[in-house]
């Protein structure tokens, strides 16, 4: 008898990588065509209130720059949310999605805690604000998929990227999910380019690995996660808007790649 695992992200890869980057500053120009060259995809964090200033993007060129990125909230203004009343956060918030989404003509649903700082009471009311994931700056020691959207780990920061993609590489692709998520700021790099031009060749272009926005890494958890399975294991029932694939086990190890499309039943021993 056949079983199923949810063990591969789509076209049935089992390794994704993700960019993360914070601010908005001019150094993303540079940063962007390097991920472009490369296929490697990103999301950039905003803070509305800064564009058009010196030293940050000008309003007019963010659409078309992070075209097939992610652009996601990060403020308007980057205080400390934690230390501000409701009201105030309320309006760092959506004020700072709807100035973005005016640029980029799509719906902004991601969210980087300004300075990393995060507490109970803001991540309550991130739902109500329409944000559908937000990252911090923790660290973890492995590649594992986040338990908490709201609380979305890196892998490391831009500085260490090099040599833990090497360490993810080595993965074997048997131990199932694998996301490497790199955090931090493109003007870091104005202290070298060499490390991620370098990264960016290595992990650039291979098969083996989906290249992911954030919010399409966090709509796919959702609809992996909202998989119904009936009692005995052998029917699937994928009630979301889009494809989830898995894995089909027999005696031990796996024989077939599924897709479940959106709204499709499956039936996997008959």
């Amino acid at each position: 008898m056949k079983r199923v695992v949810f063990d591969s992200f789509p076209n049935g890869r089992r390794k994704a990588l993700h960019m993360s980057f914070d601010d908005g500053r001019v150094h993303d120009r540079r940063l962007v065509a390097l991920f472009n060259d490369h296929g490697i995809r990103g999301t950039f964090f905003l803070n509305s209130g800064f564009l058009d200033n010196d030293g940050y993007l000008r309003s007019d060129e963010v659409a078309e720059l992070f075209r097939g990125h992610e652009v996601g909230a990060h403020s308007v203004t980057h205080p400390c949310l934690p230390q501000l009343p409701n009201e105030r956060i309320i309006e760092e918030i959506l004020e700072d999605r709807r100035a973005l989404e005016r640029l980029v003509g799509y719906v902004v649903r991601g969210h980087s805690y300004p300075g990393c700082d995060h507490n109970d009471r803001l991540i309550a009311m991130l739902p109500m604000l329409g944000i559908a994931y937000a990252r911090t700056c923790e660290q973890r020691s492995d590649f594992m998929l986040p338990a908490d959207v709201y609380r979305w780990p890196m892998s490391c920061h831009q500085s260490r990227a090099l040599p833990r993609a090497e360490e993810f590489l080595r993965v074997p692709p048997q131990w199932g999910l694998q996301l490497f998520y790199v955090m931090g700021h493109s003007y870091e790099f104005e202290l070298g380019w060499d490390d991620i031009e370098a990264f960016c060749k290595l992990m650039g272009g291979r098969e083996d690995i989906w290249y992911a926005t954030n919010i399409e890494i966090a709509d796919y958890l959702h609809a992996m996660r909202a998989i119904h399975v009936s009692a005995d294991g052998d029917i699937l029932t994928n009630p979301t808007a889009q494809p989830v694939w898995c894995s089909l086990w027999e005696n031990g190890k796996p024989v077939d790649t599924l897709a479940i499309e959106a709204g499709q039943t499956v039936h996997i021993n008959s």
